[in-house]
């Protein structure tokens, strides 16, 4: 099922090519962070660490537990606020007054789309069709577009047959599958995702595979924390590596295991 203009989820282009530069001025990246510092209860887990993400990439962030991924990604999603450090999202500092401001956090949000690794965390409506409708509903799009999003989403997703069902009563893949939905409905410039594949059967990681490729070649922008190499090889995303002292590498570590599973 390939995307693109009129094509399943219509993809805005303009909002995936950022608004900073013109007539060939240099963009700023979509994603940068500058020697950020985060500490849950004085122990920190992300420690200087500097990485950008440009847009149009597929980045897959790699490491042994703890060094910061998942922590990482939830200050890129504004769920965290760094102690120390710059994080810039298409040039524009996002620290505790930029959320601050309702308008442009709710743009913020619209622009940024997180997808845990536990997707029980996620969903919290009735039925899969109110779960993956919340997002674009929130935007104050016409019922039209709506409607046409959240069959698009259920769709690319494989889910369709599900819009009635309970989320709670799915299946690990098929609740993965539907919090993907959920977020891709509202059309987002980057996706964010908490190791999208893990508890996923091969037909499930197939789809999210096939989707990730037709994203990127549509213009958008993923950033993916996974422990599989063999993923990262079939994306043919970017690695970076970030080891248990938070030095960020630009390549996989030939030796850090392939857990699965894990959070920090």
């Amino acid at each position: 099922m390939q995307m693109g203009k009129g094509d399943v989820l219509t993809i805005d282009m303009n909002s995936a090519a950022g608004t900073n530069g013109a007539g060939g001025a240099e963009v700023a990246p979509l994603i940068e962070l500058r020697d950020v510092v985060f500490s849950y209860t004085g122990h920190t887990v992300v420690d200087g660490v500097s990485l950008q993400v440009d847009r149009g990439e597929l980045v897959a962030l790699l490491g042994p537990n703890g060094c910061g991924k998942t922590t990482i990604m939830r200050l890129i999603n504004g769920l965290e606020l760094a102690d120390a450090g710059t994080y810039l999202f298409d040039g524009r500092v996002v620290d505790a007054a930029y959320l601050k401001d309702s308008a442009a956090a709710q743009r913020f949000h619209q622009r940024v789309g997180f997808v845990f690794q536990n997707a029980d965390a996620q969903l919290f409506c009735a039925t899969v069709g109110e779960e993956v409708a919340f997002g674009p509903a929130q935007m104050g799009l016409p019922a039209g577009e709506l409607d046409r999003r959240v069959r698009d989403a259920l769709e690319l997703f494989q889910v369709a047959d599900l819009v009635d069902a309970s989320p709670y009563q799915l299946s690990g893949g098929q609740k993965k599958r539907v919090a993907l939905a959920a977020v891709v409905s509202m059309n987002p410039d980057i996706l964010v995702l908490d190791e999208p594949t893990n508890g996923l059967d091969e037909d499930s990681c197939d789809i999210v595979v096939n989707f990730l490729l037709a994203y990127v070649a549509a213009g958008k922008t993923v950033l993916m924390s996974t422990h599989h190499q063999d993923l990262v090889r079939r994306l043919g995303a970017r690695a970076i590596y970030i080891d248990r002292y938070h030095h960020v590498i630009e390549a996989p570590s030939p030796s850090y295991g392939t857990e699965s599973g894990a959070t920090d």
